[in-house]
């Protein structure tokens, strides 16, 4: 059998664009007389939809597609179509749609199989707009016995996980049904090592099993969510056959009666891994969202460094806007770093000085402000400066403004609402500090684009004399330990006691996480990159009293 695995980049809700890269699809690789042309999951519609499906009028556009669709596929009569698309249920009661892989072959729907594990843990929620599969039947298709399947459906394994989420298998009941090929269509979205964790899933089923397992992967971004492709086609030994690229789009037709040597896997170093997800995620948001040139402020610090970086490679340097807005507390170094990033990257570069407005605005508060010292309040008012200097920039040329503020900054609240927290993207709101320096020496690689002197110095916002970040916080290599465990672990206080770390920064560190959930709830979208995100993959109550 030859299979055409498309791994495609789909737009949310833009069903007639989706449904034209299909239809492109079969036409452009019909050369190959594939016996099956193969596109991800929900990729019709896009992943994920959310909300739209409870549209009816969009799920009639749906239906709409598929029927024009099934006219197509009469135009390659020697090829079957499995594509990924919202179906409506028939069930009396539910949710009335499921998540379904449909197989289209000569203008008929010759089978459909619908997602029997709807997983509902930290960025998914697909129980709330669909019902589960009643059944996981297999169909014979030119010979070969087809087991579909829908991401998680893969994800039960039972050698791999402990304690098991679900306890039915979806894979393990069409094996024992005869399926001599696995098919598994996927929307699976991107974290750091999450490639290792799916290779070892497929080639589990593909070895326990003795059945070549084709996995596709949705690639591209929507929102705060990034899909990374690579796709894979193991044999029934579970050796690798074929591997997709990953973070772009890429068609192949594999053969898979063509006996030949493994192809060698080697997973992509991670760094490298989250480099290329946030560019992408930079790229495809400003791509889907309609916009074409980007702004920051231009600190002199690591994370507007790295985050200017991304952006320049997203979209083009021609595109990246940097505005540096030194105040009364900036050193002479966080101008000239800043001016050499941006002729390094070859970016658009302005001055814009923030002590004339931020002198005003004290002005205006004297007499409010008479009999207090001053503060973090101006601190404050400094950042909240520069944000308002962004978003004006913004609304009259265009720019999407990016967000600089890394997670650990993030997690305790160590950043300014209606300030550096403005914007409408946030690059890197889910990389950890310590990973911020491994993206600076990745960019690094080959030529000094960040400066050494960027990368050496110490950290400081600079919104006082002689700032340093670890006057307010633990250093940051303790810090991030710490939030690993708490944030991304879920672990308590005292499992996090029992470990080798200062009691009092543990407990600073839990409170403050705490004491800022109100921040999150307000903060722009942020790309994920990390097992768990803050946003849609961590939801937790603000007005709340609990033991840690």
């Amino acid at each position: 059998m030859k299979v055409t695995l498309a791994q495609l980049n789909p737009t949310v809700g833009d069903i007639q664009g989706n449904l034209t890269k299909v239809v492109h699809t079969l036409s452009e690789y019909s050369k190959d007389s594939p016996d099956l042309v193969v596109f991800p999951e929900l990729f019709l519609v896009g992943y994920p939809p959310r909300d739209l499906l409870e549209r009816r009028s969009f799920i009639v556009r749906v239906h709409e597609a598929i029927q024009q669709l099934l006219k197509v596929s009469q135009e390659y009569p020697q090829t079957g179509i499995i594509i990924g698309t919202p179906q409506p249920s028939l069930q009396a009661a539910g949710k009335g749609l499921h998540n379904s892989a449909l197989l289209l072959y000569r203008g008929r729907l010759l089978f459909e199989q619908h997602k029997s594990l709807l997983p509902t843990y930290d960025v998914f929620d697909e129980a709330r707009y669909f019902d589960p599969a009643t059944e996981d039947p297999v169909v014979t298709f030119k010979g070969q016995t087809l087991g579909i399947s829908i991401c998680e459906d893969a994800w039960n394994d039972p050698t791999l996980w402990h304690p098991r989420m679900y306890s039915y298998d979806p894979i393990q009941v069409m094996a024992t049904e005869g399926a001599s090929l696995m098919i598994n269509i996927a929307a699976s979205p991107f974290h750091r090592g999450k490639e290792r964790i799916r290779y070892e899933i497929v080639q589990s089923h593909a070895g326990k099993h003795g059945i070549p397992f084709l996995f596709l992967n949705q690639v591209g971004a929507n929102d705060e969510l990034i899909f990374d492709g690579r796709s894979i086609c193991v044999d029934g030994a579970g050796e690798p056959l074929v591997v997709f690229p990953s973070f772009q789009e890429h068609v192949q037709t594999i053969s898979l009666e063509r006996i030949r040597l493994p192809e060698l896997y080697l997973p992509q170093e991670e760094i490298e891994s989250v480099y290329q997800a946030l560019v992408l995620g930079v790229r495809d948001y400003m791509r889907k969202c309609g916009f074409a040139t980007a702004i920051l402020g231009l600190s002199g610090g690591i994370d507007s460094a790295v985050t200017c970086c991304i952006a320049a490679k997203a979209v083009g340097a021609e595109n990246v806007v940097a505005v540096t807005m030194p105040g009364p507390y900036s050193s002479p170094g966080s101008v000239e770093h800043s001016r050499k990033l941006a002729e390094n990257l070859g970016i658009r570069f302005r001055i814009i000085p923030i002590s004339p407005v931020y002198e005003a605005y004290l002005k205006s508060l004297q007499d409010s402000f008479q009999g207090r010292d001053p503060d973090i309040t101006e601190e404050n008012i400094q950042a909240r400066v520069r944000g308002n200097i962004l978003m004006a920039l913004s609304n009259k040329f265009g720019h999407l403004v990016l967000s600089t503020g890394n997670k650990s900054e993030l997690a305790v609240g160590y950043c300014t609402l209606y300030g550096d927290m403005s914007g409408g993207l946030s690059v890197i709101a889910d990389v950890p500090k310590t990973m911020v320096y491994e993206l600076a020496q990745y960019i690094n690689r080959e030529s000094e684009v960040v400066p050494r002197e960027i990368i050496t110095k110490e950290p400081s916002a600079e919104l006082r004399e002689n700032q340093r970040d670890q006057d307010t916080l633990p250093p940051y290599e303790i810090l991030d330990q710490i939030l690993h465990y708490y944030v991304d672990e879920a672990h308590s206080l005292e499992d996090i006691l029992g470990l080798d770390y200062d009691p009092e920064s543990v407990r600073w560190v839990i409170r403050t996480v705490d004491r800022n959930e109100y921040k999150r709830r307000q903060a722009v979208p942020g790309l994920k990159v990390t097992s768990k995100a803050f946003g849609l993959g961590r939801r937790m109550p603000i007005a709340a009293r609990f033991d840690p």
